[in-house]
């Protein structure tokens, strides 16, 4: 399944200010996602015009809230407005999954036009459970827009959240999800210029998103979060849009 006139999305993560985001825009990301980091500081005028920003253009503007205390969520997407809302909560907890559950339910009562993505988490190769993954998503596919596969590790980099590991997760798992799913599922989980071809080729997914893979590096070769590489992000979209032979 692909979006967009047949275009299969590119979803590139962390985009913190106007000016990387312009250049995403330039280069022909679809889906350009932000991340606030708390709900103490959840005003952040430079994001808001990176959303400000998108909007302007045929991309979308995806906002991850690194919270999910309703009325916490609630304010940012009305002072926010993207147009998408990425919640990536670990779900190994079966009552925070009824919580999140109803905070799906209530956002799309309050803002019936943003668009909600459900990160459902996905373990590395051979140590992944398939018959989880698909229980998960089938609770809060009626509740969600898109799906996104992402690898949970025992150990996440942000505790409570999955994401940004820089591993791939069982792709052969995010595969069937992407069979079974009557809604677009993403693919994420440690992809860069250098295996999102092959990525998309096994799972088939509607769209792929990176953030580790596209960042810049350090001296000592270690992806520098919120800071990207435009030349890795320039070969990521040009793998994904080059044609099957």
């Amino acid at each position: 399944m692909t979006l967009r006139g047949g275009q299969m999305i590119v979803q590139i993560y962390e985009i913190q200010t106007p000016s990387e985001a312009e250049t995403m825009i330039e280069l022909g990301v679809d889906h350009i996602g932000s991340v606030i980091l708390s709900q103490e500081s959840w005003k952040n005028a430079e994001i808001r015009d990176v959303v400000k920003l998108v909007a302007q253009t045929d991309s979308r503007a995806s906002l991850i809230p690194l919270f999910s205390l309703p009325d916490a969520v609630f304010r940012v997407l009305d002072y926010y407005q993207p147009h998408i809302v990425h919640f990536c909560e670990d779900l190994s907890d079966q009552r925070l999954v009824k919580t999140l559950m109803q905070l799906h339910e209530n956002v799309r009562k309050r803002f019936p036009e943003i668009r909600i993505m459900r990160s459902i988490p996905i373990a590395r190769t051979g140590s992944a459970d398939p018959v989880l993954m698909l229980e998960l998503a089938r609770i809060f596919e009626p509740v969600s827009d898109y799906f996104l596969t992402d690898t949970v590790l025992e150990e996440q980099p942000v505790t409570g959240f999955v994401g940004i590991t820089g591993q791939t997760c069982d792709w052969d798992v995010a595969k069937k999800l992407v069979e079974s799913s009557r809604i677009p599922v993403i693919l994420a989980g440690g992809l860069s210029p250098d295996n999102v071809s092959d990525a998309m080729k096994h799972v088939r997914p509607a769209g792929v998103d990176s953030c580790t893979g596209t960042n810049d590096s350090d001296e000592e070769g270690h992806p520098i979060r919120f800071k990207k590489d435009s030349e890795k992000v320039r070969r990521f979209v040009e793998a994904v849009r080059m044609p099957e032979l």
